[in-house]
């Protein structure tokens, strides 16, 4: 087996890093192009002994890493984003043919935030600080301790975006990482891995292991001298990482699954409503934080519907690489049944499709709206994942208060409104991690993010991402301590 693969031009090597050092596997696992099923290359498949070969490296590193001063720390995550900037047509490129998201997409946004991400937090680490304060004339300082080696597991649907949102945190605390990419989207892991290589981050700082889920994520997160989890994915997955990190009670942050409602009032503009409506085929559904529920008050339910219908029949399905796609496929054979189940079980039990409802050639799925559902069905209460969105009606602030909250998940909400007072109201009684009115998908990385309920445990963003990766520490000084002292 070759160690490198092309993929659109760009070398990618499909070994290990660990300890500065690209490792080989004994076995490999296929990656294919969810665009047309292309065979992209064979990937090193790790196991136990990787896991435990990256822990340690990243054990051994960590000494160093947190004792270097937090100016070196930012100075090398601004040349990880400087190198990721250089690279960006090159990651753009490897990421769109390895998960099917637009290119366009990773070209305008995604990758130039894979970029601030590092720029971000090391800024912020620059100005981390608590105020001292004062008790009983005694003072307390607060301060921020590395906390040791962290392993980070993310999902296919964002790869890169959604490992730095991690990765940069932890490496700006002064932790060492072992990354754990989804083995459906591997590449630009990888890719990272060089770039952090060399913009200067001691060997051992990063490391990437690849492999299929609980073959290796079990050693790692059971590991007794892993100290931090993250980890983004599903429920079922995060239940097991739970399992497995309380041996040693090892401290997690999990962002899971969600089921967002969009709200839409009667008093909304109308056409801002749709458009955020439409937006949710965003990345063809595979968003966790997509507002896949709409809850549209009766009024104005059935013009809703026509104008929803009119816009999203526009938009453009195919190949990501086109610069006039809207909607691409969807990651994995296995994802594409999984979505086609809930529609076809959905259909089956009274749902009628407005529009698609169907699968189309390939991995791709007609972008789908489903009307006449309960609220107790599978379709409401279940991720589903893919282009699939449900419409129901409410008639006053209280039912669609109801309906909103009412599934085990509580990730995002979006409201349609043209009332202060109304949106301060709904807001209010929403239960979510993250609630957008009048807007969608606007992420500050200083604002914290997280979900409630089953939607997660924690909070990450500006100092709270600081908060989970180090341990803090209160040091209480006596009041004129030193005078008894030469």
């Amino acid at each position: 087996m070759s160690d490198k693969i092309v993929v659109g031009g760009v070398p990618v090597d499909t070994r290990h890093w660990i300890g500065g050092e690209r490792v080989a596997s004994s076995g490999t696992f296929t990656d294919h192009s969810p665009i047309d099923g292309a065979v992209l290359g064979e990937i090193a498949r790790g196991g136990p002994a990787e896991a435990q070969a990256a822990v340690a490296a990243a054990k051994a590193a960590f000494p160093g890493w947190a004792a270097t001063s937090r100016a070196e720390r930012a100075r090398i995550l601004h040349a990880i984003a400087d190198g990721v900037e250089k690279r960006l047509e090159e990651l753009a490129v490897v990421e769109t043919t390895d998960n099917g998201a637009l290119l366009r997409s990773h070209r305008r946004g995604v990758m130039p935030r894979v970029a601030h991400n590092f720029r971000f937090f090391a800024d912020w680490l620059l100005k981390l600080a608590h105020e001292d304060f004062e008790t009983r004339g005694h003072t307390n300082h607060v301060s921020w301790d590395p906390a040791g080696p962290c392993v980070l597991i993310t999902p296919w649907n964002a790869p890169l975006m959604l490992a730095t949102w991690k990765v940069a945190p932890a490496l700006a605390a002064g932790d060492t990482v072992v990354l754990k990419p989804a083995e459906w989207s591997p590449l630009t892991a990888s890719l990272l891995a060089d770039i952090a290589a060399e913009a200067g981050l001691p060997a051992g700082v990063l490391n990437v292991v690849q492999g299929y889920g609980a073959e290796i994520g079990d050693a790692l997160t059971s590991h007794p001298d892993v100290r931090r989890i993250s980890f983004t994915g599903s429920v079922p997955t995060a239940r097991r990482i739970a399992a497995s990190a309380a041996a040693h009670l090892t401290p997690l942050s999990l962002e899971l699954g969600g089921k967002s409602p969009l709200l839409v009032f009667a008093d909304a503009d109308l056409d801002l409503a749709v458009d955020l409506a439409v937006e949710q085929y965003d990345n063809a559904g595979q968003v966790c934080l997509a507002a896949t529920r709409f809850l549209v008050e009766e009024a104005v339910a059935e013009e809703f519907t026509r104008r929803f219908v009119e816009k999203a029949s526009a938009l453009k399905q195919g190949d990501p690489r086109d610069e006039a796609t809207d909607i691409g496929p969807n990651i994995h054979p296995r994802q594409l049944e999984k979505i086609d189940g809930f529609v076809q079980r959905a259909v089956a039990a009274g749902a009628r499709a407005v529009i698609g409802g169907h699968r189309l050639d390939g991995q791709y799925y007609a972008p789908t709206l489903l009307t006449d559902v309960a609220q107790d069905s599978e379709i409401v209460q279940e991720e589903v994942f893919g282009p699939v969105l449900t419409l129901q009606t409410f008639t006053d602030e209280d039912e669609a208060v109801r309906l909103a909250n009412d599934t085990r998940f509580g990730l995002a909400a979006t409201l349609a409104t043209g009332d202060p007072a109304r949106a301060e109201r709904v807001t209010a009684r929403l239960v979510a991690g993250t609630v957008w009115v009048n807007c969608f998908f606007v992420r500050d990385l200083q604002a914290p993010f997280g979900g409630s309920r089953q939607s997660g445990v924690g909070r990450e963003g500006g100092t709270w991402s600081f908060d989970f990766y180090c341990d803090l520490k209160n040091t209480v000084t006596a009041p004129n301590g030193w005078n008894n002292h030469g």
